[in-house]
Order: structure tokens, then C-alpha cells, then sequence
């Protein structure tokens, strides 16, 4: 979960998002070495009154910093479409969520057991325990096994929303009537908060998502808990 003091993505929960990490970091060291050198030379030719007359054109030069950027980009550019493609990959999904945003709260539906579906809602902060996170805390959490590949259905039944959790690397805009579909992998066991990221109304900062990643056997006693409850 992120804190006032983070400045950097959350630890990954998902090998999408450790994926997304790496790049970030390989990206961000391809920059900053760039903008170091850049740096460096305006400031030399700023402080410096001598002037080399041969580099007032220089035709190997300009020949260099044509064909060094271009590998850079490549550099940058394959990792990218290799990422982009493995989050739109289709895996086979051993559990499918359906997910329905509204206004202002989610509704889920397990689809592959019976008569499994809730709404969720944030805990107001009056009904807060010492262990709850405030704004972030909802009344039924979203329970998944974990080593488990989820699918998620995504839509919406009123406005625009959009489900996201950071720390499993997933976002998916919640569209009236259409369905988008979103895949992740939890690699551990863990409570990843989550909150609507498309501007829905006026408690649109109050439908906060919230899943808790469990070993399978606790996720089945889950299952026939909800299912007889």
C-alpha cells in the first residue's frame, strides 16, 4: 500500500507488475544517463569562450547523434511491445470475476460457483477498527487463491469507472454496456488495495477495492462459507 512517503511504484504483487517495475527501472536509467550527458555538455559549452571552429559543423557528429538516439529508442521500444503484449495476452483462467462498477460501490459475481455474488462497500470512517485503513477498507473483500490465474469481466451499470489495483498491475476502464476483461497472477499472499480511477460523481473517491490473496484451502472454506451464509 502506498504512504505519504513513497515515491516509487508499490512492490509487486503479480509478475505483470514486476515486469512493469523492471521497465520502469531500465527506462528511467536510459534517462537520467542521457539528461546527465546533455547536462553536462551545455554546461562546458556555456562556461567555455573558446570556440573550436571545426565543430561549428561536423558532419561525423551529426552523423552520431542521428544514429545513437535511434538505438536508444529501439533500446526503449522493444521491451515495451514485448510488455504490451504479454499484459494483453489470453491465458487460460482457472477462476473468472465479474465485476460491476456502480454509484458508488462494485459489485462482484464468482461465476464459476453458484450463487456467489456481493456488493462491496467502503467502511465509513465512523465503523473503523484499529486494523482497518480508512478510505481503503471495504465491507466484503474481493478473496482469491493465490498461484492462481484470475480473469476479471469489467463493466459498469451506470457511468464510467475504472477498476484498478496497483500492486497486481491491472486497470481496466468499467464501460456501460460493454465488457473488458483483465488477467493477473497473485505470486502471494497479501491485502492489495485498489480504487476506482476514472472521475464517476461525487463519491468517487469513496469506492475503494480491496483483495485479499489466501492460500487455496482457506479460498475454498471462503467459497462455502459465502455460499451457505
Amino acid at each position: 500500500m502506498s504512504t505519504l512517503a513513497a515515491l516509487n511504484f508499490q512492490n509487486g504483487a503479480s509478475p505483470l507488475m514486476e515486469q512493469l517495475i523492471f521497465f520502469h527501472d531500465h527506462s528511467m536509467t536510459i534517462l537520467i544517463l542521457i539528461i546527465t550527458i546533455v547536462s553536462f555538455n551545455l554546461f562546458s559549452t556555456c562556461t567555455n569562450s573558446n570556440i573550436d571552429q571545426h565543430m561549428l559543423e561536423s558532419q561525423p557528429l551529426e552523423l552520431f547523434w542521428t544514429i545513437i538516439p535511434s538505438f536508444i529508442l529501439i533500446f526503449i521500444g522493444l521491451p515495451s511491445i514485448r510488455l504490451l503484449y504479454l499484459l494483453d495476452e489470453v491465458y487460460q483462467p482457472s477462476i473468472t470475476i465479474k465485476t460491476m462498477g456502480h454509484q458508488w460501490y462494485w459489485s462482484y459475481e464468482y461465476s464459476d460457483f453458484m450463487n456467489l455474488e456481493f456488493d462491496s462497500y467502503m467502511i465509513p470512517s465512523t465503523d473503523l477498527t484499529n486494523e482497518s485503513f480508512r478510505l481503503l477498507d471495504v465491507d466484503n473483500r474481493t478473496v482469491i487463491p493465490y498461484h492462481t490465474q484470475i480473469r476479471t469481466l469489467i463493466s459498469a451499470a451506470d457511468v464510467l469507472h475504472s477498476w484498478t489495483v496497483p500492486a497486481l498491475g491491472v486497470k481496466a476502464d468499467a464501460v456501460p454496456g460493454r465488457l473488458n476483461q483483465v488477467n493477473f497472477y497473485s505470486n502471494r499472499p497479501g491485502l492489495f488495495f485498489g480504487q476506482c480511477s476514472e472521475i464517476c460523481g461525487a463519491n468517487h473517491s469513496f469506492m475503494p477495492i480491496s483483495i485479499e490473496s489466501v492460500p487455496p484451502y482457506i479460498f475454498i472454506n471462503w467459497v462455502k462459507k459465502m455460499i451457505n451464509s
